[in-house]
């Protein structure tokens, strides 16, 4: 048998409602023929440790509920070990359309004018083309934030800084695998910020997104506002790594086997 180049990782804690219609959305796409599923059980205290055996798929469990961040990274060093080229990571609640996972997959391996393609690509919610996604009033002030520190660190315009659908090349979650790399928390417009200075290509593409169905989102109520401070003080810190301590200056520019 062929050995798959991509591998999608579910993070998921405590989406047992949700993960078995999102796998047998994949079956439906027939993705099982073209990557490997990972599913990465952040500590579910619900049934979805159960049902991912139940639907034989390969799941890593984490002991202690260690959190989103942390799940991802788990799925990155899975990927690096087994030898991944590329991995599209979606959220286990449902909300990220599997009909997007073959359009990351292409744009993953397109090259731009120069010869170079992507390390990561973004799959937004909020580009010409993608589906309408209603936003509560805090969290579009916080995308707002987002995309306004984003510009003025980097001089990009990112349409959805807050996205967890992605694709990564390999030297990308190679990156992202390693000690003190990436954020066990929240992973979101800091991550696209470091990436960027260290000039690592990012960009996106239109996404079909849902609103969740059933589970609790790690964003509701007033949640975001701490979840916008928590990511601002990791701004801060990226911004002191890259800029006057110049770490890791320009690594995006070197090929995988020098990372």
């Amino acid at each position: 048998m062929k050995k798959k180049e991509l591998l999608i990782i579910i993070p998921s804690y405590n989406e047992g409602n949700n993960i078995r219609r999102l796998l047998m959305q994949l079956e439906e796409l027939e993705m099982k023929d073209r990557a490997d599923i990972l599913i990465v059980n952040d500590a579910s205290t619900d049934a979805t440790n159960w049902i991912v055996k139940e639907m034989h798929y390969p799941m890593l469990s984490q002991l202690y509920n260690m959190g989103y961040g942390c799940a991802l990274q788990t799925g990155y060093k899975y990927a690096v070990r087994r030898g991944y080229q590329y991995v599209i990571q979606m959220d286990g609640d449902g909300q990220h359309d599997v009909c997007n996972i073959p359009v990351i997959y292409r744009k993953l391996k397109e090259q731009d004018a120069d010869g170079r393609c992507p390390d990561i690509v973004l799959g937004a919610r909020f580009m010409e083309g993608s589906s309408d996604f209603p936003v509560s009033p805090p969290k579009r002030i916080v995308y707002s934030i987002f995309r306004f520190l984003i510009r003025m660190t980097t001089g990009h315009r990112v349409a959805d800084p807050t996205t967890g659908l992605q694709g990564l090349s390999r030297k990308a979650f190679l990156y992202y695998s390693k000690y003190d790399h990436f954020d066990d928390k929240y992973p979101d417009a800091n991550m696209i910020i470091l990436m960027m200075l260290i000039k690592f290509r990012v960009v996106e593409v239109p996404a079909v997104m849902h609103t969740r169905v059933e589970g609790k989102s790690m964003h509701s109520g007033l949640k975001p506002f701490w979840y916008m401070l928590r990511v601002l003080f990791s701004v801060c810190v990226v911004l002191f790594q890259t800029k006057v301590l110049k770490m890791d200056s320009e690594v995006g520019l070197l090929s995988a086997d020098k990372i």
